[in-house]
């Protein structure tokens, strides 16, 4: 079968990666899209993917982003026109969504963001089928218009993290404490102020900082700020402790046995509460006591191996829908 898999972010690339890898094996032929984003192309090329860039992300207005997506969108339907996939498979691609739901052809989505209200009302109702982390209570998904749920026991980070050998070796002073900036330009993240780098900031106090900016490379006194490319999740599987506010690096943390710490400011991470009941070491608390919980764990690293074993992949639930109607 002709599978078409659309990445828009950092984490849909390793995603795309592990799944359209799967695929591959079975003989599928994979048609992988992304868009131009700071987290994508340089991604790409460090894993090696073989990709075709259509569009770009341009978060400045309203405007913008509605500009590009249906850019992005008419260029989808004009490659498809005449030979559209047999499935489309994203996490939450509004393009990928609209083009292939039009097309008629069967859309698999997966879902752990249910803070992402605006996306997730422009995607979960068009898939065919969503794939998504049994953390997640089913009405919460069925309340964006899901029609079918397929869940599973994990989350969507065991698809890259389950195996994961680091990329390269760090040599950064110790302990390396790793922020990551909060991704201020995304939609679900409107009126809300980035506290990150002050918080990056006060942790200078217990050992090297490295500030992974979003957005912009421009120093900051105090903090380590990479000036291009850097493996977020060797990173992350090599620190001493990791903050955010509740993405993808704090669960590859946390799947790695790094101490990771997620400041609650969008609320409905279920996952992120689920992995800290399964005994991984990610914890959750309030900006005001960080500096107390890093203190506390820093440095405090455990064997997840057993743990990590224990949960399903979901490439593995992917596979089985693409093969039961193939």
């Amino acid at each position: 079968m002709r599978i078409w898999y659309d990445a828009c972010t950092g984490k849909h690339i390793r995603y795309g990666a592990a799944i359209t890898k799967r695929l591959e094996e079975k003989g599928h032929e994979i048609i992988f899209t992304t868009r131009r984003h700071p987290d994508t192309i340089p991604l790409t090329k460090h894993l090696n993917l073989k990709v075709e860039v259509i569009g770009k992300y341009d978060p400045r207005t309203l405007y913008t982003r509605l500009y590009e997506s249906l850019k992005r969108q008419l260029k989808f339907s004009k490659i498809f026109m005449g030979n559209p996939p047999n499935y489309a498979i994203c996490h939450c691609s509004v393009d990928l969504c609209r083009v292939a739901f039009g097309l008629g052809v069967p859309i698999i989505c997966t879902f752990d963001t249910p803070h992402a209200d605006a996306v997730n009302r422009l995607t979960v109702p068009l898939a065919s089928v969503v794939v998504a982390s049994k953390a997640i209570p089913q009405e919460v998904i069925r309340s964006y218009g899901a029609r079918k749920i397929v869940q599973f026991d994990g989350v969507d980070e065991v698809a890259w993290m389950k195996n994961f050998k680091p990329f390269a070796e760090f040599n950064f002073k110790r302990p390396l404490i790793v922020v990551r900036q909060s991704e201020i330009k995304a939609a679900y993240a409107k009126g809300t102020v980035d506290i990150m780098e002050k918080i990056a900031e006060k942790l200078t106090s217990l050992g090297q900082v490295i500030y992974l900016s979003r957005y912009s490379r421009r120093r900051r006194r105090g903090l380590l700020i990479p000036k291009g490319f850097i493996d977020s999740a060797s990173l992350a599987a090599q620190a001493d402790l990791v903050v955010s506010v509740g993405g993808t690096i704090a669960r590859e943390a946390a799947l790695s046995g790094t101490p990771s710490i997620v400041i609650d400011v969008f609320g409905k991470i279920h996952v992120n509460e689920y992995l800290a009941n399964r005994g991984f070491p990610i914890y959750i608390t309030k900006p005001e006591d960080v500096l107390r919980k890093a203190e506390k764990h820093l440095g405090k690293r455990l064997d997840v191996k057993t743990l990590l074993m224990e949960l399903e992949d979901p490439v593995d639930v992917v596979e089985s829908i693409i093969e039961e109607k193939g």
